[in-house]
C-alpha cells in the first residue's frame, strides 16, 4: 500500500467522528432551542395561593386584623375576646357600618339564636354551626361575634352575650378538638350596646324557626363564619 493511500484513510479515519460530534452538537444545541421554546409558549400552570374573596376590603382586613390580634389568637393559645366598649375602638365604625361590612357574606355565615336570656346551645344551634364550620375552604380564621337582645340591664346583657361566644367556643373545643382552635378564632361580645343587627339579616341562613324572624331574635345571637381574607 502507497503512503498516500495510508495517508487518505487516515485523514478519513479522523473526520468521520469529528463529523459525528458536530452533528451531535447541532442536534443538541436545535433541540434545546425548541424546548425553549414551547416553554414560553405553553400554557402556565396556576400557582395556588391563599383565597381573597370580593368582600375583603382594606376596612375589613383592617377590622380583622385588631380583632383577631386584640380579641383573640393570643400568643399562649388561650382565646379571650373583646367586650363592647373594646369593640367600639376595634372597629372604629358606627354599629350600622359595621354590620354592613359583612352583608356579602350571607351564603357562608350563619347566625346562631339562642332562646331569651340563655346561652344553651340546641340541637338546632349545634347543627348550623357545625354545617358552618365544615364550610372552611382553605380559611384561616374563623369569627364569632355574640349580642343580646335590649331586655334586661347593660350589664347583664354584656355578660349574656358573654357567655353565648364561649358557649359556642366551648363547644367548637368539644366536638373537634382541633389544637389550632386557640389561633383560628376570634370572638366578640357587643352586649346590646354595639352592632345590633336588623332585618336584612332575616335572609341569613338561622338557627332559629323558619319563618319567624325578629331584630329580638337576630340580636339574641352569634353571628359565625370562616374569613378567607389574607391578612
Amino acid at each position: 500500500m502507497s503512503k498516500a493511500l495510508v495517508w487518505v484513510i487516515a485523514a478519513i479515519a479522523f473526520l468521520i467522528p469529528t463529523i459525528m460530534v458536530t452533528t451531535w452538537v447541532h442536534s443538541a444545541g436545535t433541540r434545546l432551542a425548541e424546548s425553549q421554546t414551547q416553554a414560553k409558549t405553553a400554557p402556565q400552570v396556576a400557582v395556588a395561593s391563599a383565597a381573597d374573596e370580593s368582600y375583603c376590603t382594606p376596612q375589613l382586613k383592617s377590622i380583622l386584623r385588631r380583632v383577631l390580634k386584640s380579641c383573640g389568637l393570643l400568643e399562649s393559645g388561650e382565646v379571650r375576646g373583646c367586650q363592647p366598649t373594646d369593640a367600639k375602638q376595634v372597629a372604629t365604625l358606627a354599629g350600622g357600618d359595621f354590620n354592613a361590612l359583612f352583608l356579602p357574606m350571607a351564603k357562608r355565615a350563619g347566625v346562631v339564636e339562642y332562646d331569651m336570656d340563655s346561652a344553651a346551645l340546641d340541637p338546632q344551634d349545634t347543627a348550623l354551626i357545625d354545617k358552618v364550620f365544615a364550610d372552611q375552604q382553605g380559611a384561616s380564621y374563623f369569627f364569632v361575634v355574640a349580642r343580646a337582645s335590649p331586655e334586661g340591664s347593660v350589664e347583664h346583657n354584656r355578660e349574656l352575650s358573654k357567655q353565648r361566644a364561649e358557649a359556642l367556643m366551648n363547644y367548637l373545643r368539644q366536638k373537634y378538638k382541633d389544637p389550632d382552635l386557640d389561633h383560628e378564632v376570634g370572638l366578640l361580645w357587643l352586649g346590646e350596646e354595639f352592632a345590633q343587627l336588623d332585618q336584612r339579616f332575616c335572609e341569613w341562613q338561622r338557627s332559629g324557626i323558619p319563618g319567624a324572624c325578629s331584630t329580638e331574635n337576630l340580636n339574641r345571637s352569634a353571628f359565625i363564619s370562616w374569613i378567607d381574607c389574607q391578612l
